[in-house]
């Protein structure tokens, strides 16, 4: 009876500041994969790193054939550098990593069981992270109003720590948007999915790239990419404010019949009237301007990203060297 064929898994880390932290996401990588007794590839996507990356991933690719190294011409975002990796890897399944270490490489190998079982995405929930109590609150907000405004369901907690299957990398390959947001681009495409409860650690090297503003802008593209909710207030603030305005006016005639002497006069409630409809019509116009800007980015077609140049660039599988299943390793 033939052994199944060994499986092969693609790590792909978005580097960006990240250099103190490649040798040491390599070092657990290659710990785990070969624990796991599993062909793979690790796909390190320098997205213009300002620091010594490039130096220090080439050094590491020279080193050992199964790094490959990714170099962006400009810095694209880390959707982008996802993105980059998934259009190179041809692993039978990928693990998404940010390049920080806050995704720990050890936890691949629950998500290699959940694989196993038949699951063809399986991502980290996070239950926990070490952080301030703000931001903790904060994260644990938006993923609930996350949730209830998509039109897709959308799993708790969990970010872009992953292990996804082949056929799902492919579909969302496929995805022609570049305004990509991949947890949420991830539980669109559908197919069977999980999560595996983990703490997140803190950063290990250096200070976090993100900050209040650059969290704010990712809520907004999670938003608007997944949830009509946004133009669904703007019908319901219209609504409302005829209703306040029809009802106001009610009051004010009856006001000056029954009680001339007491009715409000002057300009003071008509400024603060002009005030608020104008705060209302400012708010409807931000967010059609959203949408429109949304789209506009769309339907210009630039690419997500521009790669400058590959180190140790794998050899395409052809698809029909591929088991359909999920199999043993």
């Amino acid at each position: 009876m033939s052994q199944p064929p060994t499986r092969k898994l693609s790590a792909i880390i978005a580097c960006y500041r990240d250099a103190p932290a490649v040798p040491l996401m390599h070092e657990r990588l290659t710990a785990t994969f070969q624990k796991l007794g599993v062909d793979y590839e690790i796909i390190f996507v320098n997205d213009n790193s300002p620091d010594n990356a490039r130096e220090v991933l080439t050094a590491l690719a020279a080193r050992d054939s199964h790094v490959v190294v990714i170099n962006h011409s400009r810095n694209f975002g880390s959707q982008s550098a996802f993105t980059s990796g998934m259009n190179v890897a041809t692993g039978d399944a990928v693990v998404l990593l940010d390049g920080d270490l806050q995704d720990p490489p050890e936890l691949i190998e629950a998500f290699f069981q959940k694989w196993r079982e038949g699951y063809d995405v399986v991502y980290g929930e996070r239950v926990q992270r070490e952080a301030t109590r703000f931001l903790q609150i904060a994260y644990k907000a938006f993923y609930r109003v996350f949730r209830a405004a998509s039109y897709v369901p959308m799993p708790l907690d969990a970010g872009d720590f992953s292990l996804i299957d082949r056929r799902v990398v492919e579909a969302l390959n496929r995805l022609p948007e570049n305004n990509r947001f991949l947890r949420g681009l991830r539980a669109w495409v559908g197919f069977k999915q999980t999560g595996v409860p983990y703490v997140r650690p803190e950063r290990r090297f250096g200070r976090t790239t993100n900050s209040l503003l650059k969290n704010l802008g990712w809520a907004r593209r999670a938003i608007f990419s997944f949830s009509y909710a946004p133009l669904d207030l703007i019908m319901w603030l219209a609504l409302t404010t005829v209703g306040v305005s029809f009802s106001a006016i009610i009051l004010q005639v009856l006001a000056r019949i029954f009680f001339p002497d007491n009715a409000p006069r002057g300009f003071t409630m008509l400024l603060c009237f002009i005030l608020f409809l104008g705060g209302i019509q400012m708010l409807c116009l931000g967010i059609i301007g959203s949408y429109l800007a949304h789209i506009y980015d769309e339907v210009k077609r630039r690419p997500a990203y521009i790669v400058e140049s590959i180190l140790n660039l794998p050899k395409q599988k052809d698809p029909s060297d591929r088991d359909k299943g999920h199999g043993d390793a």
